[in-house]
């Protein structure tokens, strides 16, 4: 491992300069990103993706973000080579007025630090106020439909109206209505519900509020939630720790159900990785999968195994990694 990190020390160069350049190389979508003008109050959220393009495991280290109206969450913070992860970057609108760049700076190693700075931007306009700053659908079982409201006041010289929702591809019915317009002012009541059939997962997107204002005819609104699934598994990264070329490892993971349930196929695209399951299994509430891995080769390995039930359409993701010995 050592003599490979020193190796990618030499060759990206040891100057401060080029240091910083290999850090920002793994942000190959860019590392800037403009929410524009937004409503004071808004909630904003955008995912840098990051790549590990080395040959080596990389750690983010440290995130850094140069304002209090900055938060961050990384879901994962060692990559394996070929790896991709984000950085979600979450930035309160009711923190400032007017316009705001903020630098967000990322640092990975962990032998031989290097860092980046992403950048943020937003224009918060303060005629414009969302109360609360968000649609928060919260995470609920498969099936339901939670509601959510957000008031949006507008106080200016325009005679201001929304004109229509646009929710894009988020699975969730948006209507509106006005609750009252006075001179000089106009209030709005947004209402968003999940649609029954929402599909398992994480839900972070943006409604666009159209509006008559021809400077900024369009407004985000941020909607966040989850659908659970009925089906935990544990763990859900297996890591092989000391794994040697052609010695076998046997390896297990729990999967445990709402409601009774059987494994009827288990995917891998790995000839190395073999479930040792007898497909379909019994059913019951909870199933154990065994695995027989018998890597051929040295070097890192990422693979992903897809374990599919008879209660859910959408298969469970094992990712199995780590690296092979010679």
């Amino acid at each position: 491992m050592r003599t490979l990190l020193i190796a990618l020390t030499f060759i990206l160069g040891n100057s401060v300069c080029s240091a910083q350049g290999w850090a920002e190389k793994m942000f190959r979508e860019g590392i800037t990103h403009d929410f524009g003008t937004v409503p004071r109050g808004a909630q904003l959220v955008h995912k840098f993706p990051v790549t590990n393009i080395y040959a080596v495991p990389m750690e983010i280290v440290a995130v850094v973000p140069g304002c209090s109206c900055i938060t961050y969450t990384v879901p994962k913070k060692t990559l394996e080579p070929r790896e991709t992860v984000t950085v979600d970057v979450r930035m309160d609108a009711s923190r400032f007025v007017g316009p705001k760049t903020v630098g967000i700076r990322v640092s990975v190693g962990p032998e031989f630090v290097s860092s980046a700075e992403i950048r943020v931007t937003a224009n918060s306009r303060a005629d414009v106020v969302f109360n609360p700053g968000e649609i928060n659908l919260g995470t609920v079982a498969a099936g339901a439909q939670p509601t959510a409201k957000v008031d949006v006041e507008y106080a200016g010289v325009l005679n201001w109206s929304i004109l229509e929702l646009n929710s894009g591809k988020l699975p969730v019915v948006a209507t509106f209505k006005e609750s009252f317009r006075r001179q000089g002012s106009v209030a709005y009541e947004v209402t968003v519900t999940l649609k029954p059939e929402a599909p398992q997962g994480e839900i972070k997107d943006f409604i666009y509020l159209k509006t008559n204002d021809p400077q900024t005819p369009l407004v985000p609104l941020l909607v966040i939630g989850g659908v659970a699934s009925e089906l935990t598994l544990t763990p859900q990264n297996l890591t092989l720790a000391e794994a040697r070329a052609g010695e076998a490892l046997t390896r297990r993971v729990v999967i445990r159900g709402a409601r009774p349930f059987s494994i009827t196929r288990v995917e891998s695209p790995d000839p190395d990785i073999q479930s040792t399951t007898p497909i379909p299994s019994a059913e019951g509430p909870t199933q154990t999968v065994g695995f027989s891995i018998k890597p051929r080769l040295a070097g890192p390995l990422r693979q992903e195994v897809k374990i599919h039930t008879n209660i859910s359409t959408a298969p469970l993701v094992l990712i199995i990694e780590g690296t092979v010995l010679p």
